[in-house]
């Protein structure tokens, strides 16, 4: 069995943890060590159970945490080699740790897939992970879904997709003009719209399971953000679970099972 959870989501931090019978991965370290630690001791594990730790890019609300996370743990940290050196010129305690994430590698009996995504900072990569038990996908922090995510992402039966804002809300909205052009413009950040066109996708493609993340608290909701995906699903005659990722608390648990997601362990709740 094959479980996800997601520690927090959203532009304050952001943090998951995938395990399956063979080990543990931490995706992003975005919130502080104190809070990943108490995320994975309510999910029975401890820093040392974790066997890498995965970062997406290097924005401080996925990597505040890290540099303490080296300080408590031993195992190696994957990044791309653009993203590495951008951590390395940060962070002590790094150098011997740093393993390349480009393309296909293995992490126990866990095959890793990384791939580029479109955002504003050096290196930025979203993950396939498949375990025995299955494929999850992760795409967040990326103003568009790139060609790379669209070859590599289709087979998973579980995704977690960025949805963070909805564009109207967001041009309407009071944020300075300058910030509204690096949200909206290709190395920004996913808006509803596209997170349900590639949910279709996705979905067409075996996908049973969708979380939204990443949500903009000032420019979406999860109601909006599920609306806007369950519908253009529903248009498509496609009917999988879907829910918004918390995004200050640790989710419930979407559990992947036989290459299929469970159906007993709802994800997560549709609040922020």
């Amino acid at each position: 069995m094959t479980t996800v959870h997601t520690l927090a989501s959203g532009s304050s931090g952001n943090a998951l943890a995938l395990s399956w019978e063979g080990g543990n991965i931490l995706v992003d370290a975005g919130i502080s060590c104190r809070r990943i630690r108490q995320g994975l001791q309510a999910l029975g594990l401890d820093l040392p159970d974790l066997d890498g730790i995965f970062i997406t890019h290097t924005h401080s609300d996925h990597i505040s945490g890290l540099q303490t996370l080296l300080k408590r743990t031993s195992c190696p940290v994957y990044a791309s080699a653009q993203a590495g050196r951008d951590l390395l010129r940060r962070m002590v305690l790094l150098e011997d740790r740093l393993r390349e994430a480009e393309g296909a590698f293995s992490v126990k009996d866990c095959a890793v897939t990384a791939f580029p995504t479109s955002h504003d900072a050096p290196g930025s990569r979203g993950y396939r992970f498949d375990t025995p038990d299955g494929g999850f996908g992760l795409l967040t922090d990326s103003g568009v879904v790139t060609p790379e995510a669209e070859a590599v992402l289709p087979g998973v039966a579980l995704a977690v997709l960025e949805a963070n804002h909805d564009v109207e809300t967001l041009r309407s909205g009071p944020y300075p003009y300058f910030l509204k052009k690096r949200i909206l413009g290709p190395e920004g950040h996913l808006p509803n719209e596209d997170a349900a066109a590639f949910a279709v996708t996705l979905t067409r493609a075996g996908a049973r399971e969708i979380v939204l993340a990443h949500l903009s608290r000032e420019n979406n909701t999860p109601a909006m953000a599920l609306r806007a995906v369950e519908t253009a699903l529903s248009a498509a005659g496609l009917a999988p679970r879907l829910s918004a990722a918390p995004r200050d608390r640790l989710s419930g648990a979407c559990v992947l099972e036989g290459g299929t997601v469970c159906s007993g362990s709802p994800c997560s709740a549709s609040g922020s």
